[in-house]
């Protein structure tokens, strides 16, 4: 089985950051975005994934797709790069992996963290849609079902018609059926909502051909599209997991959990927590840390920070409050 992800969009409610990093690539606690979803599927999958399509930007570097590809050898799968020369929609999007839509695939869009008890059951179905329940169905697009059964796919409704969201995860049985659908919007040029080639327009089309579609919900839909969300996520994943920190250098220093230190990170004279998540080689020193998304090889002296999201290989030096710095910066007070 495949599983396809496009993450050719520039990320920009998650700037500075994204500047130099997709966004399906941050960290939240330790695990980049787009291997936590992986890791989900390993986890509640009743079949192997054997091969990951990364559907990338035109100006996304090597760089990226090493890493992608090191990821991919982890979760013993092979990587496959296609590429998205400009944005018109989801459905494009999909269909720039055009000659991947074959056999059993699953398609995903890397902006969210989700999770479930048990297995998806993906038997006896066409196709799978993953949902979740939510309060304002009219900000989602929604299901509309009938036991497992989906009947229909409506786009922000303004009636209570349903309230089980889609959250951009979806498997076919036969790939090509799904391409074949994308192809006909092209040909025809049927744009829907913002103007854009739409996949719940070609999961229409499927849905009115005969295609069985059946739902499969999940327990957390967790977003990471905006620095504030991407912040919630992280801290909502560290009182999940709590991970251990107990082994790191923390000299004369307050560790208040739930917090992830990395590899190599030092602290000294500091007080860390709740809700800090740092990745490897950081130090800190005589700082106060709270709420705050810390990335590799930062250097952080004599701040108060809150709220905050420092990116990789960063010097910071005697700031306070919220401070949201892209790679490779540097801020400090010069005397």
């Amino acid at each position: 089985m495949k599983l396809i992800i496009p993450m050719a969009g520039r990320g920009t409610r998650v700037r500075p950051h994204s500047h130099t990093t997709p966004k399906p690539l941050l960290p939240v606690a330790g695990t980049m975005i787009v291997e936590r979803i992986v890791e989900t599927f390993a986890r509640t999958l009743d079949r192997k994934i054997e091969e990951i399509v990364y559907i990338l930007g035109p100006d996304f570097g090597r760089e990226i797709r090493e890493t992608l590809s090191e990821m991919s050898e982890r979760q013993q799968a092979r990587a496959t790069f296609r590429v998205q020369e400009v944005a018109l929609g989801t459905a494009h999007a999909v269909y720039s992996a055009e000659q991947d839509l074959s056999g059993e695939v699953i398609i995903v869009f890397a902006d969210t963290i989700f999770d479930t008890t048990g297995i998806v059951d993906l038997e006896g179905a066409d196709s799978v849609i993953w949902l979740k329940e939510v309060e304002d169905p009219s900000r989602f697009g929604v299901a509309v079902h009938k036991g497992e059964t989906i009947t229909d796919f409506v786009e922000k409704p303004s009636e209570p018609i349903s309230n089980l969201a889609i959250i951009g995860v979806y498997y076919f049985k036969e790939g090509e059926a799904l391409k074949k659908e994308i192809k006909y919007l092209l040909d025809n040029n049927l744009t829907g909502h913002g103007g854009e080639y739409q996949l719940t327009d070609a999961l229409d089309r499927m849905l009115k051909d005969g295609k069985t579609f059946k739902k499969a919900t999940v327990d957390e839909w967790l977003d990471c599209g905006t620095i504030d969300a991407w912040l919630d996520t992280t801290g909502h994943i560290l009182e999940k997991e709590n991970p251990s920190w107990e082994n790191r250098a923390c000299p004369e220093s307050k560790i208040t959990p739930p917090v992830y230190i990395g590899e190599g990170v030092r602290i000294a004279g500091s007080e860390v927590g709740p809700n800090v998540s740092i990745e490897s080689g950081t130090q800190i020193e005589n700082s106060v840390i709270r709420n705050t998304i810390i990335q590799h090889d930062a250097e952080i002296k004599n701040s108060n920070l809150h709220d905050s999201t420092i990116g990789n290989h960063t010097v910071l030096e005697s700031q306070t409050g919220v401070v949201h710095l892209g790679d490779h910066s540097t801020v400090k007070v010069l005397k």
